[in-house]
């Protein structure tokens, strides 16, 4: 087991947060930037909704009376209703109150000094689902083997990453609105969103980019102590060691956010 070297950013969500793994990802580009000042663990979930990610994110996120000999959360960004906006009767699907609720739920996991897990360091980011380009998603489940119906709808989509502002709203929370930023560099043309979709509902490496710098600019506007560039390598850098005058002094672990 590794010991408690640095903090580190969370991310929790489906699919679209699993794939920021892929070359070019939202959560790849992140471990770059953030490297030996934050690491970033990946908690997306293919296939899983809001209902189905609360049990799981109880048994990985360490509760208050562990934290304090484990690394701290800095952020937490949660990014689902990709598949809670699933037409009924998919097993998948969550009701867009219900959606909202969980949301919340698990913000204030998180926020409130009543949860078990709630963690004061925390900052916490929401991200809407992208849009779906109906028109490829149904080609795509047209050549599956059986066949496939179409399981989602455009504007169903569109209420739910809605409902993700509103939520960010209500909890005062931060929201990367990629929703919006998708479909307006698409030209609000619902068929141009193939250049930023693999398959009409995952982004591709361009998609992705949306995610990353919305959320870097997110970061930069409302929790800019943890920016990248407003950390320090929790290890010095091998020049600080090598001329310095302790080397056993320079080489101990130092605190990310003691940026001189």
């Amino acid at each position: 087991m590794n010991a408690y070297t640095q903090d580190c950013i969370c991310l929790l969500g489906d699919s679209l947060t699993q794939g920021g793994w892929e070359p070019h990802g939202f959560a790849q580009r992140l471990s770059y930037v953030y490297a030996r000042k934050l690491d970033v663990i990946n908690r997306g979930l293919s296939g899983y909704n809001t209902e189905w990610a609360i049990p799981v994110f109880e048994q990985f996120f360490a509760k208050s009376k562990d934290q304090e000999h484990l690394p701290k959360v800095q952020l937490l960004t949660i990014w689902f209703g990709a598949n809670d906006a699933c037409i009924p009767p998919s097993p998948q699907h969550v009701p867009l109150p219900t959606f909202s609720a969980n949301l919340s739920k698990l913000i204030n996991l998180v926020k409130s000094p009543d949860s078990p897990y709630h963690s004061p360091s925390t900052r916490v980011i929401l991200i809407t689902p992208p849009p779906v380009n109906t028109y490829q998603r149904g080609a795509d489940l047209a050549t599956r083997n059986p066949p496939l119906d179409l399981d989602r709808k455009f504007e169903v989509t569109q209420q739910y990453a809605e409902a993700v502002k509103e939520v960010g709203a209500k909890e005062g929370v931060p929201v990367v609105d990629i929703w919006s930023s998708i479909w307006e560099a698409a030209g609000k043309v619902e068929r141009d969103l193939s250049r930023y979709l693999n398959d009409g509902l995952h982004l591709n490496a361009e998609g992705y980019t949306f995610v990353y710098d919305g959320l870097l600019k997110t970061i930069s506007e409302s929790y800019p102590e943890i920016h990248p560039d407003n950390l320090e390598f929790v290890f010095a850098p091998w020049a600080d060691v090598a001329n310095a005058a302790d080397r056993s002094q320079a080489l101990r672990k130092r605190d990310a956010f003691l940026r001189k």
